[in-house]
């Protein structure tokens, strides 16, 4: 696994460029709010995204978009606390096991991928509302696949019940493995 400036924790690239998005960037520069490129064609520019190793001045900001991503399925459910779902966090942060996403240069996200006796558990996956749909999450999750992958691993995480998210890991080969009234626990099998 490479080491040095161009990586990042476990060996993750920290930048990952979309191959087009600089011809795409260049193509609309020039035009009105330079998201048009043909008239009557919208093109959607999505952000440059970056993993770099998150640090102790990073969980403030993951607590609180833990709290606002977290916070219609936790009431949904009837479990949404606003001190508990911060502090949860707070208790389990692990720092050499954590990334945080960039885009653009800015907050974005985070996730953590830590390892476990039977592969890797994800936990923490949390990015900016505002970027939802723009493909960031699959690509960060292709990512740490890759990773789990090429060290043989299975992967593991849980998601609450009803959760959006869940469909997200689902496209990316993750099965039920089981569930109870709150959670739902996935895997994903090396190299599926």
């Amino acid at each position: 696994m490479p080491t040095g400036p161009d990586t990042a924790v476990r060996g993750l690239p920290t930048t990952v460029t979309d191959s087009t998005l600089d011809a795409r960037r260049r193509a609309c520069s020039g035009l009105p709010h330079g998201r048009w490129n043909t008239p009557g064609m919208h093109t959607i520019i999505k952000p440059a995204w970056t993993l770099r190793p998150a640090e102790a001045a990073d969980l403030e900001a993951m607590t609180e978009l833990r709290a606002l991503v977290m916070r219609p399925d936790l009431e949904r459910l009837g479990r949404y606390d606003e001190h508990r779902v911060r502090q949860r966090l707070r208790d389990i942060f692990t720092p050499e096991h954590t990334s945080v996403v960039l885009a653009d240069g800015e907050f974005a996200g985070c996730v953590t991928m830590r390892p476990v006796e039977n592969g890797w558990w994800v936990e923490n996956f949390y990015l900016s509302p505002a970027l939802h749909g723009q493909g960031i999450g699959s690509a960060v999750l292709r990512t740490l696949l890759e990773r789990a992958d090429a060290d043989g691993a299975d992967v593991r995480l849980d998601v609450l019940q009803g959760s959006a998210a869940r469909r997200l890991y689902e496209r990316h080969g993750f099965t039920l493995e089981h569930e109870d009234p709150i959670d739902v626990y996935l895997v994903r099998r090396s190299g599926v």
